[in-house]
């Protein structure tokens, strides 16, 4: 039998072999045709971008920050030019991590700064200068550029850096700034989302966050950081496959923030603050018209120049573990009970309730007793007949602890919730907090117990002197005596008067409009002045205003911190912090009020000794323009 095989069939199965192989060259060409027209038609537009990106890349250019200057055109934040030591990912010839260690032969890198960068320059792209040392000094400079040749990729560049020249003066009103945190640029990324238009890409908002070096973190910093910040800037260069940069394409040069001018006199929180000495304590002074608050006082101060860039982890817990708490915002977060200072508003409270009249008097025997409780009056054997004048001059504990009775609490927290104690002001910086103003309501919602949150009639009596469950900020006590000073009117408090455009220097006036007015008698508040104007003159506060050729209209306060169970409070024997607190409330001229002012000198005893003298020296200024040994030179002016 034949092996060999029809020479038809043979034809037959070679012509088959050439369709497969045609099918399957159409095929593998229609399959790369296909490809070809998803990635050149249908994803064009994706490609394209990314290979433009690939080609050309975004330098961002910080903004500067706005200036803040104060009412009368003295710079107290700046922006300060430095040497910044900066490395080109792109352009270097070592691993970043032997660089670092190459470079801090010649200059010093800690390595706070170093672990920083190495983190840094994961994220960044290579084209990016990145910042590995700021501040250095002329002499770092120089040792730098002598062997710069050794270091491809590292230069030395001028960065502007925030400035705070008066240093710890008016620190927690100010704030600070510091470097960008995650926090932080989520927080950007939705004021963006919220203030970009709609057409805005989404890269260009990348591109302006991350060009967003340093940010406000308390104070005018951070409630005005958009205004503050300005808009960051871009270089578009043409760059290599390895990062380098070829050419620049186009600029958009960075347009700096916003300056705002301040209503604070940076003199009188000068003034302030010196007066202050080494002693805690809190105090604000607003301009009764206007709302302005001319000084916003904190002690003890800190120095927010050490946050610019990164504050060092010891100094950050020194400022931390204190236990006078340099960095507690008293006047906006500290709650105190007012003490004797908060007599003023009860009476005016009693007036306008017509629970007393000004001419009612009581006979005062040195106390006051209710059920099984005594509560002593200062004076041991009384005032004798008082009235409600003199009760405010003399601060008769027993005629408040009488009007407390009578009042009953509820129709005293009505009356302070009128004149903004126990409520937030408002004031246009973040953190404010509402302090305590006791009420039924108040305590039920406090204790949530039903047996603890009742609230008990002996508990009101203490109240009416500014003690017990009375705790409010100095900001609240100064605005309440600026509302009764002003009549009645109520002015938010600010401290920003005016955001100037550095370009076409518009201004804005932030200065608000009377929010809303309590009703008051002007013979009720007539009365109340008076009082307060004896106080200065035949009461407690005599001393430290003797000689005034102005009126003041006053209240010194004594507030208890540490409960002594029935003892005789002795300074001497009680431990600095749990001696009681001085207070002083005021405003002046009295027959003419244009200022009010309130300040508590924390564990310092008596308002007339530690907090009215400070008062007396600061209404001096601003009426006199009297300054203790001369009014010193302020050369930075705007």
């Amino acid at each position: 039998m034949s092996n060999k095989i029809d020479p038809a069939i043979r034809l037959d199965n070679f012509q088959k072999r050439i369709q497969i192989a045609v099918w399957f060259v159409i095929i593998c060409l229609s399959l790369l045709f296909l490809r070809f027209f998803w990635l050149q038609v249908i994803m064009h537009k994706k490609y394209s971008t990314a290979s433009e990106s690939n080609r050309i890349a975004i330098i961002t250019t910080p903004a500067q920050r706005g200036l803040i200057i104060d009412r009368n055109g003295v710079v107290i934040a700046n922006n300060m030019p430095s040497y910044s030591l900066e490395i080109t990912p792109a352009e270097i010839n070592l691993p970043p991590a032997e660089l670092i260690d190459a470079l801090d032969k010649v200059i010093r890198i800690p390595s706070r700064d170093k672990q920083q960068f190495l983190r840094t320059i994961q994220n960044s792209k290579k084209t990016e200068n990145l910042s590995i040392r700021n501040f250095l000094s002329d002499e770092e400079v120089s040792r730098f550029y002598a062997r710069r040749f050794e270091f491809p990729g590292v230069d030395v560049q001028v960065r502007y850096f925030r400035e705070y020249p008066y240093q710890q003066l008016g620190s927690h009103l100010l704030g600070y700034t510091g470097k960008v945190s995650i926090k932080d640029k989520e927080k950007l990324l939705a004021e963006l989302e919220e203030d970009a238009d709609e057409n805005t890409p989404d890269d260009l908002k990348a591109i302006r966050i991350k060009g967003i070096q340093s940010v406000g973190k308390i104070g005018i910093e951070q409630s005005y950081e958009k205004y503050l910040r300005g808009i960051v800037g871009s270089n578009q260069v043409e760059i290599t496959a390895g990062g380098r940069v070829i050419r620049n394409l186009s600029v958009t040069p960075s347009i700096p923030g916003s300056n705002l001018t301040l209503a604070v006199d940076i003199k009188l929180q000068y003034l302030i603050e010196q007066l202050y000495e080494k002693r805690r304590g809190a105090a604000v002074v607003i301009e009764v018209a206007t709302g302005d608050v001319l000084s916003f006082v904190s002690m003890p101060t800190f120095n927010p120049n050490a946050f610019v860039d990164g504050i060092d982890s010891d100094l950050w817990k020194q400022l931390n573990e204190s236990p006078e708490k340099p960095l507690f915002n008293r006047p906006l977060r500290g709650t105190y009970p007012p003490g004797s200072t908060f007599k003023p508003f009860m009476a005016l409270a009693a007036l306008e309730g017509e629970f007393r009249t000004a001419s009612q008097a009581i006979s005062d025997p040195g106390y006051f007793q209710f059920g099984n409780n005594i509560f002593r009056d200062d004076a041991k054997n009384g005032h004798g007949l008082v009235n409600m004048q003199s009760s405010i001059a003399l601060s008769c504990d027993t005629y408040y602890y009488m009007l407390a009775r009578d009042m009953g609490i509820d129709a005293i927290a009505k009356f302070m919730e009128k004149v903004s104690l126990g409520q937030l002001t408002g004031i246009d910086i973040n953190g404010e907090v509402k302090g305590i103003l006791p009420s039924k309501e108040w305590k039920r919602n406090y204790f949530k117990d039903p047996i603890k949150g009742k609230w008990i009639d002996g508990e009101t009596i203490s109240i009416g002197i500014g003690q017990g469950y009375n705790s409010y900020t100095i900001l609240q006590l100064a605005q309440a005596t600026a509302i009764v000073a002003n009549n009645g009117k109520v002015m938010k408090p600010h401290l920003v008067k005016v955001i100037e455009d550095p370009i076409t220097h518009e201004k804005i006036l932030t200065v608000p409009s009377e929010s809303r007015v309590v009703d008051l008698k002007p013979e009720n508040i007539k009365t109340i002045t008076d009082g307060m104007i004896g106080v200065n003159q035949i009461g407690t506060g005599q001393v430290p205003f003797a000689g005034v050729s102005y009126l003041v209209a006053g209240k010194t306060g004594t507030a208890q911190v540490f409960s002594l169970a029935g003892k005789n409070y002795n300074a001497s024997q009680v431990s600095e912090f749990k001696r009681d607190h001085a207070l002083y409330i005021g405003f002046a001229p009295a027959d003419n009020p244009k200022y009010a002012m309130a300040i508590v000198v924390e564990n310092a005893g008596f308002g007339a000794t530690a907090a009215a003298p400070i008062v007396r020296q600061a209404f001096d200024y601003l009426i006199l323009n009297k300054w203790p040994g001369g009014i010193p030179e302020w050369k930075n002016a705007h």
